[in-house]
């Protein structure tokens, strides 16, 4: 069975073929149109499709959308109701909800040969939860509880159930207005990030503050006892001034709001998952998707606290996400046995051959060297940056080391020298890359962690060795490397370990602040052009600055 999964509704619009319950290719729109997130979150953006993710997903596997026997759409707008009786301001929400409608002929317009028939509206929570439950590894046969958390879908915010040999049994779910997710974008745009975009800025930011508004926030941030949860209003004036752009200062009091609202929402959070765990006569695993469950502090605190023996995360816990699951449900529904995925890389590669061409094209000098690791080891260790483009491009908001910028975690003075080279802002950390037999030696918290979806605590005797990855609480949001999933970055981390006794790197995305991710080998040498980054790899080449842009 053939399915094509369509994320377009909201925000960070994607697409994800699933072919007899196995997923083949996925990918975000943004990486190909390049703008971040694909579009804004605006009814007025709704009917924009993904159309070039969703055609390369099917050109990848060699297929026509008249081969497809379903396209699976995100969102279900038989399940809206008006935006006034929700409790939203949102006067042109029947505008989303009409172009929903429509979908099926958009579709069929920008894919030739589709059916619009084939295409099924799956709701945008479910398709949330198949996108963790169904995507994540656990045994056959065991149940695993399902917990989704965003801005809103059709008209709740919420979902929690398990997922029994591939069915879905919801148990509870919050009706909007109330919102964990709105809660953190209102408290993103107040403090003068971009809201639906900058979320991860104020999970940094928290880092830096008091929760001294944790009472009041208790107060008006409470779960119900039923599995849900009510938010009363909250005056963010009274509690910090609000900043109009992100160019005005931030003060303490910024901090510590953000520090209060974070800590709010890991006790909600807290408490949902333990309702879910009893109601669903306590299943082992918990997987987890929607926006807030990219927020890898909560996470960790959850694995760490929560009554779960494992918490897993959906790489593209985001609406992008949603592609994914959605395609996997309507899979499931058929009767087809799901599989877990095999990993984050599923979007656009290229093969040596491909590489070599575009270099040639740009007229890069660059060589293959016999011992890559080596090679890239050896600018590491002497202080380079090394962008590295390797294998197929990350699904999700994360570089895994496929599209990444590496560099010396033992350099102090690394993490500001990184955010200038992304002209981010400087209280921003950026993250660590680690051997994954060497991650307990180093990190406290759930392990291993290949998606980087959860902060760990870096023990004391390795804070002074690796002060670039360690966040100003102590804590690092760790990528741990397997050597059989990943064998080509495994081996630059042991040989950067030869060198240097440590076998962590820092790992930050392949991009500057307000662009995508580097997806196609043109993207990293344009970037490797502009930023100081001493050495650039596609796949098995070098292209090393010196050489290619020699000083007269």
């Amino acid at each position: 069975m053939k399915v094509l999964g369509i994320n377009a509704v909201f925000h960070d619009p994607a697409a994800a073929l699933v072919v007899d319950g196995r997923t083949v290719a996925a990918a975000e729109e943004e990486r190909f149109s390049r703008r971040k997130h694909g579009k804004r979150p605006v009814p007025f953006s709704a009917w924009e499709l993904p159309v070039l993710s969703a055609r390369w997903c099917l050109a990848s596997a060699g297929l026509g959308a008249d081969e497809l026997d379903a396209v699976a759409y995100s969102f279900d707008p038989g399940r809206c109701a008006p935006a006034d009786e929700l409790g939203l301001d949102d006067p042109w929400d029947w505008l989303r909800q009409d172009y929903a409608r429509r979908a099926p002929t958009f579709l069929a317009e920008a894919l030739p040969g589709l059916d619009p028939a084939a295409v099924r509206f799956v709701p945008h929570h479910v398709a949330h939860a198949a996108s963790a439950a169904l995507a994540a590894p656990h045994p056959a046969g065991e149940d695993i509880a399902v917990l989704v958390l965003d801005g809103r879908g059709e008209a709740s915010s919420h979902l929690a159930g398990y997922y029994r040999h591939g069915r879905l049994t919801p148990l509870a779910g919050q009706r909007l207005p109330h919102s964990l997710g709105l809660l953190y974008e209102e408290l993103t745009a107040h403090l003068g990030f971009l809201r639906s975009s900058d979320e991860y800025k104020v999970m940094a930011l928290a880092s830096y503050g008091r929760p001294r508004f944790l009472p009041l926030l208790r107060e008006l941030v409470r779960t119900t006892g039923d599995g849900g949860f009510h938010i009363e209003k909250i005056d963010w004036p009274a509690l910090a001034k609000a900043r109009r752009s992100e160019d005005d200062r931030l003060d303490p009091e910024h901090a510590d709001l953000a520090a209060s609202v974070q800590r709010r929402l890991e006790e909600v959070l807290l408490e949902l998952a333990g309702w879910l765990y009893d109601a669903a006569d306590g299943p082992p695993r918990l997987a987890m998707a929607g926006g807030v469950a990219l927020n890898c502090v909560a996470n960790a605190r959850l694995a760490a606290e929560g009554p779960y023996r494992e918490v897993w995360v959906q790489p593209a816990a985001g609406d992008a996400g949603t592609a994914l699951g959605a395609a996997l449900q309507v899979s499931a529904e058929a009767g087809t046995q799901t599989a877990a995925m095999p990993g984050a890389d599923l979007g656009r590669g290229f093969t040596d051959a491909e590489l070599a061409a575009e270099l040639a094209r740009a007229a890069l000098p660059h060589e293959r060297p016999e011992d890559l690791a080596g090679t890239v080891a050896d600018v590491l260790s002497e202080g380079g940056v090394v962008a590295w483009f390797d294998g197929r491009a990350e699904y999700g908001p994360r570089a895994l080391g496929h599209r990444s910028l590496l560099a010396h975690p033992g350099d102090p003075g690394m993490t500001e020298r990184l955010n200038d080279i992304k002209g981010r802002e400087h209280f921003r950390p950026v993250a660590p890359m680690v051997l994954a037999d060497r991650a307990a030696d180093i990190f406290e918290g759930q392990l291993p962690s290949p998606y980087m979806l959860f902060t760990h605590r870096v023990k004391e005797p390795w804070r002074d060795r690796i002060p670039a990855v360690v966040h100003v609480d102590g804590t690092a949001r760790v990528q741990t490397v397997d050597p059989a999933a990943e064998p080509r970055m495994a081996a630059v981390l042991g040989e950067f370990d030869r060198r240097t006794g440590l076998p962590v790197l820092v790992n930050t995305s392949l991009n500057i602040a307000g662009q995508p991710i580097v997806d196609t080998p043109r993207q990293a040498m344009e970037l490797f052009g502009a930023a100081p980054v001493a050495l650039l790899v596609l796949g098995p080449y070098v292209v090393r600055r010196a050489t290619a842009f020699p000083r007269g």
